[in-house]
This record gives structure tokens, sequence and C-alpha cells, in this order.
């Protein structure tokens, strides 16, 4: 399984999510998104409704409809219960579910790298374990680092 750590410095995680949500759903895969935070959880549901004005992102904060239809669930666990093969860590918190998955993305900021340092120093003894780690560049993409 592949674990890919994003270090949020200038681009907000709702537009890194939203980017890398196309490119799953583009592939018809799915994606659960996990944050621990409530108004959080929320505020990426607004975001990936309106990130972009020609894009269209289907998805649904958990309990709000059918969660195994939504191709993007937002959830406060991570628990598939869209069947995604795919989870987003949005809150900057490291879950051991995650390895679960197909493939995890890490997003952490200033305030939570020491908790991404952790988590990359403890998936670097599980040899089924790839991890990248991805920087934001001056012109704001990315670019991977190690």
């Amino acid at each position: 399984m592949q674990v890919d750590f994003y270090h949020l410095t200038a681009s907000p995680l709702p537009r890194t999510l939203a980017r890398i949500a196309e490119r799953i759903l583009a592939g018809s895969g799915r994606l659960l998104v996990v944050h621990g935070d409530a108004v959080q959880r929320q505020a990426l549901d607004r975001e990936l409704w309106t990130y972009a004005p020609e894009s269209f992102l289907p998805h649904a904060v958990t309990g709000a409809g059918d969660d195994a239809a939504q191709p993007v669930l937002i959830a406060d666990q991570p628990v598939a219960a869209n069947g995604a093969r795919h989870i987003a860590l949005g809150d900057g918190v490291w879950r051991e579910e995650a390895l679960s998955f197909d493939r995890a993305f890490h997003f952490f900021d200033d305030e939570t790298v020491e908790g991404a340092r952790a988590a990359w120093r403890g998936l670097a003894e599980k040899p089924d374990v790839e991890r990248r780690y991805w920087k934001q560049t001056d012109r704001g993409g990315w670019e991977q680092a190690a």
C-alpha cells in the first residue's frame, strides 16, 4: 500500500483534496475523507461543492444520505461505508486503520508536523508500505521530495 504525505504550506486542504479527489474519481475510484472536527467536515463539504465552477465532485458527509452510494464520503472515523479503497486523513492525525486501504493521503500542516514525522518513522518499519513525501513549490504546485 502507498501512503502519500502532503505538507500543506501554501494551498489550503480543500483545494488540494479536491484535486486528488478528481483524479481518484477519474479512475473510477472512491475516496473516504476523515476529519475529526465537525466544523471542518462541514467546511470541506461546502468547499468540495464550490472549489471550481467547471467541476463537479459528487460527495456527502456521513449520515446525510445513502453513504454507500457516495463516490467521496466525508466522515469522522476511518470506516469506508462507501467502499472506498483510498483514504484522506485531513486533520493531520495519522490513524493505523488507514493501512487497510490501498492508498492513504496524510495531510498535515506546521501545527501537526511532529505527528506526521512520527507516522513517517513508524511506517518505515512496515515492509508492505511505500511512503512518499510531497512538498509544495513556490508556485503552489507539488513535487515529490522523498
